[in-house]
């Protein structure tokens, strides 16, 4: 699916939330560290990570691996810890949310958070550092919050929370408050 031809987001019984940055700009070290917050608050948390490359899960020369580049698709392989399904997607542009949110119902999660898509219509918490990127994209419509540096004056829209980067709990607290706001808990 190209960006001309996304697609609104589809109803999922469960708050959406995007997390949004250039690279490097720590966007996995916030959540690394926000996730942990998340569960101890008793909430189930699903993450949708978009990847612009090329990638593999398993490893080749494991059975899983050689089952599925002879064709198996999709291919799941399960053990007591842990399942993996792998769904080899021929020829798609970009991958669809909505067929990826839909693969998360079935896990009935609290909140997911979509770190990537950022040219889904959904709502974001953008993370900000003024030495790494274009600031345009704290001014994306579905911005609801920016997380940046303390010494980061850079003026925000006032329909967007201001947050501090280096402050994970008060940032869990402004996901807890989204999700209320999204009237799901």
């Amino acid at each position: 699916m190209s960006s001309s031809e996304i697609a609104p987001l589809v109803a999922t019984g469960f708050p959406v939330l995007g997390v949004a940055a250039w690279s490097g700009t720590g966007k996995t070290t916030l959540l690394e560290a926000l996730l942990p917050i998340l569960q101890e608050r008793g909430l189930k948390v699903g993450v949708i990570k978009h990847a612009h490359h090329t990638f593999e899960v398993d490893t080749p020369g494991k059975d899983s691996y050689q089952l599925r580049k002879a064709g198996a698709s999709p291919m799941l392989v399960a053990s007591h810890q842990r399942y993996a399904l792998m769904q080899e997607t021929p020829g798609q542009q970009e991958p669809d949310l909505n067929h990826l949110l839909a693969l998360m119902a079935p896990h009935a999660p609290d909140l997911v958070i979509v770190e990537g898509f950022k040219a889904w219509p959904l709502p974001k918490l953008v993370v900000y550092r003024q030495e790494v990127g274009d600031p345009a994209i704290l001014d994306d419509n579905g911005v609801c919050a920016a997380a940046l540096k303390r010494t980061d004056i850079r003026p925000l829209s006032k329909t967007v929370a201001r947050l501090d980067i280096d402050d994970v709990p008060g940032i869990a607290e402004w996901v807890h408050s989204f999700m209320r706001r999204q009237e799901y808990l």
